[in-house]
């Protein structure tokens, strides 16, 4: 079962930190986006393989955006 990795905050992406096709564990960061002038880390919130993102970085995304998939 797929799992969405979304975006707690309002910002923009600023890197991947996994590679699409690595194995993830729960909280470790796989994303860096930068809102509110400050760059912080997007954990998996599950174990599993990452499937795709869905974002690009230097994208602007909303609250509650899906980032990643987790398969």
């Amino acid at each position: 079962m797929a799992t969405e990795v979304r975006t707690p905050l309002k910002g923009r992406v600023v890197r991947f930190l996994v590679e699409v096709g690595a194995q993830v564990e729960e909280e470790e960061p796989i994303i860096e986006i930068e809102a509110l002038k400050m760059k912080m880390p997007v954990a998996a919130p599950c174990d599993g393989l990452l499937t795709e993102y869905r974002v690009q970085p230097g994208q602007e995304v909303e609250t509650n955006t899906v980032l990643a998939i987790i398969g």
